[in-house]
């Protein structure tokens, strides 16, 4: 889906969906467009939750993300991706305290990435709220490939990586009744957090439907159709909210092949909607530009491109036709060398519709009955 469009924009696709995933997320439940401070623990440093950490930064809150493959870990560091590398439970707490502290004060936001189970984050997390009170996650979802967890797409917090990867092939059932109890001790983690004002949300990877099946507390009480779920899905409840106001990702293509040709039409979708924001729109509209310029003010910057110049970026009607325009002015000029293809992305309104995976998870059109 992500790599089918011939507009090819390597990982920067899932980098700004998780951008504006977490900024409305921040908006919806903590009611805040500011994240300074603010901590959002997940899991995942493969394909593409490995932009979780980037994202994060780019959002402007604390990412905390953990990882049982230590080749994944190291690859997202390597990479940029991935600000520092934890291994220790105890340093990582504190490095989250300091984090919070210096990110409130000073404006600085980072990325860490914990080479461990993410259950044991999640564990230690409400052992630290029951001994001091203090609550130190405010966001929370999850990333592991979930649509496969008997697989190897989710290891069990009771083995080792190496261990359940042997244990995987010798003994799969086995394997599936530890993955099993570890989702249980995972969403009761969870659940406890979100009782004293952590928010969390289903990423669209399955697991609150994983979760489910494997008899955790994920349902919702008085619910006669046993479809409900107790937390929302991205889907429904975040990006839904986008969706309808029109805003939906799509892509364009320097056919020069010059960064300094996508450098310019960088600054033109900052200048765009920079003018459209100077109109009266309605305030929930104007929430999705601005979120849209600091996207676009910061993406250049994150070494994002691979291969074709090209970006991604959301906007409505009214945006993507301002653009066009002065795309086409650009060329005509001269200012841009050649021309530029727009293209859509397989996130757009109406292009998320996989049954299993996003649709589980309360939403409202049906499909849940489907799946």
């Amino acid at each position: 889906m992500t790599a089918g469009s011939y507009c090819y924009i390597g990982p920067q696709g899932i980098v700004h969906g998780t951008t504006i995933t977490v900024l409305n997320a921040g908006r919806k439940y903590l009611g805040t467009e500011d994240l300074s401070g603010k901590v959002f623990v997940t899991s995942g440093l493969g394909g593409m939750s490995g932009a979780q950490p980037k994202a994060a930064v780019i959002a402007g809150c604390i990412g905390v993300v953990a990882e049982v493959s230590e080749e994944a870990l190291q690859k997202r560091h390597k990479q940029g991706w991935l600000q520092e590398v934890e291994k220790d439970l105890d340093k990582l707490i504190s490095r989250i305290r300091f984090a919070r502290k210096t990110s409130r004060l000073f404006d600085v936001v980072v990325s860490i990435g914990y080479h461990g189970n993410v259950v044991s984050l999640w564990e230690r997390l409400v052992e630290e709220l029951h001994n001091t009170g203090e609550l130190l996650v405010d966001l929370g979802s999850d990333q592991t490939s979930c649509h496969c967890p008997y697989d190897g797409g989710y290891y069990p917090v009771q083995l080792g990586y190496e261990e359940a990867k042997e244990m995987l092939y010798a003994d799969p059932d086995r394997f599936k009744s530890l993955v099993q109890e570890s989702l249980v001790r995972q969403v009761a983690a969870v659940n406890k957090l979100a009782e004293k004002g952590m928010f969390f949300w289903d990423y669209g990877n399955a697991f609150l439907l994983e979760a489910k099946r494997a008899g955790a507390d994920v349902g919702v009480k008085d619910d006669d159709t046993g479809l409900k779920f107790r937390y929302p899905s991205y889907v429904q409840d975040i990006m839904g909210n986008i969706f309808s106001l029109g805003f939906g990702p799509f892509r364009w293509v320097c056919t020069s092949g010059l960064p300094e040709d996508l450098e310019k039409t960088d600054n033109i979708a900052i200048q765009v909607f920079e003018k459209i924001l100077e109109e009266d729109v309605p305030p929930v509209v104007g929430a999705q530009y601005r979120d849209n310029l600091l996207w676009i003010r910061e993406a250049g910057k994150h070494g994002l491109v691979v291969g074709s110049q090209a970006r991604i970026l959301y906007s409505d009607r009214n945006g993507r036709i301002q653009l066009a325009l002065a795309f086409n002015a650009a060329i005509k000029n001269g200012s841009i060398k050649a021309p530029i293809v727009i293209s859509r992305d397989h996130h757009d309104v109406s292009g998320t519709d996989s049954t299993y995976r996003e649709a589980t998870s309360n939403i409202e059109d049906g499909s849940a009955f489907t799946a």
